[in-house]
């Protein structure tokens, strides 16, 4: 078994971290958020009262932060507080270059790292049904392989240092650009006066099928958009693409039009929801709002 400190315990860091404590592994861990520690205690980890106490004895640090701020900060903390060895492995989707630097942070102290984020949403994170994208060595990956195997259901090395955020990236842009063409055809449907319940099965068996029409579509005909993967965070996650398609020097115009929807939902006040709220913005455009 392995010893894990484990930093941010949010939506998606409690219930992996609780996997990981329930798999037997001695997980310590740390979040700004007293009640999110206690849970952690409660599934069977230990608290910690700082990033510092969390990776102090640990063999692992996992962390899974909100943004490409707090990773920096974070990142810090824990290479500082790190033994050579140690093997960091940071969950949070964040740009590839926030992952190449932290990886050449903690290599000049010999720090291994993995940049391994994660897509399945709330759902995924509880379920332990995770897909999981990991950049970083072949070694540290298999190193780290068992720990995964504990949190998802796809795990797959991508290649080098970042390359698990390109793949993060790639992945946004896809469910995005999907749950806008379904919510067009939403509104398609709906005012030709076709049943959209059953136009929508029909998609979900042909060519056009897709993991967001399974999982998506009965809640977004009936507007019920309580968040699994709330807007305002493919909100930054579009942002994260089309910075990566930036400094890879490609043109990605449907992933920016994409983006453009996803912004007006947030300027719509739709930030909480989730992200299938897309359709109120295609809706609003069609004055079917």
């Amino acid at each position: 078994m392995t010893t894990i400190g484990f930093v941010g315990l949010g939506i998606m860091g409690s219930p992996m971290a609780a996997h990981l404590a329930a798999a037997g592994h001695t997980v310590r861990g740390y979040d700004r958020s007293a009640p999110a520690v206690e849970k952690l205690v409660a599934a069977g980890g230990i608290a910690a009262a700082n990033t510092a106490e969390a990776v102090r004895g640990a063999e692992v640090v996992i962390t899974m932060l909100p943004a490409d701020e707090q990773v920096r900060e974070v990142g810090g903390e824990v290479i500082a507080e790190a033994e050579p060895g140690l093997l960091l492995i940071d969950m949070s989707t964040v740009r590839p270059d926030t992952a190449t630097w932290l990886a050449e942070s903690a290599h000049r102290k010999g720090i291994r790292v993995l940049d391994a984020p994660v897509s399945g949403g709330q759902a995924g994170a509880e379920r332990a049904a995770l897909s999981i994208m990991v950049g970083g060595s072949a070694a540290d990956f298999t190193a780290a392989r068992g720990l995964f195997e504990v949190l998802g259901a796809t795990i797959v090395h991508v290649g080098p240092t970042g390359s698990g955020q390109v793949v993060k990236a790639a992945n946004q842009l896809v469910v995005g650009g999907i749950l806008g063409l379904v919510s067009e055809a939403i509104v398609l449907l709906e005012a030709t006066g076709v049943d959209p319940v059953a136009g929508l099965d029909v998609l979900a068996g042909g060519l056009a099928a897709n993991r967001v029409l399974d999982l998506k579509r009965a809640a977004m005909i009936a507007r019920q958009f309580q968040p699994g993967f709330r807007i305002d965070l493919h909100h930054k996650d579009m942002g994260i693409a089309l910075a990566a398609a930036r400094q890879a020097e490609v043109a990605l115009p449907l992933t920016a039009l994409v983006a453009q929807l996803v912004a007006a939902a947030r300027a719509m006040g739709h930030g909480g929801l989730d992200h299938s709220a897309l359709l109120t913005v295609v809706e609003a455009l069609s004055g079917r709002s």
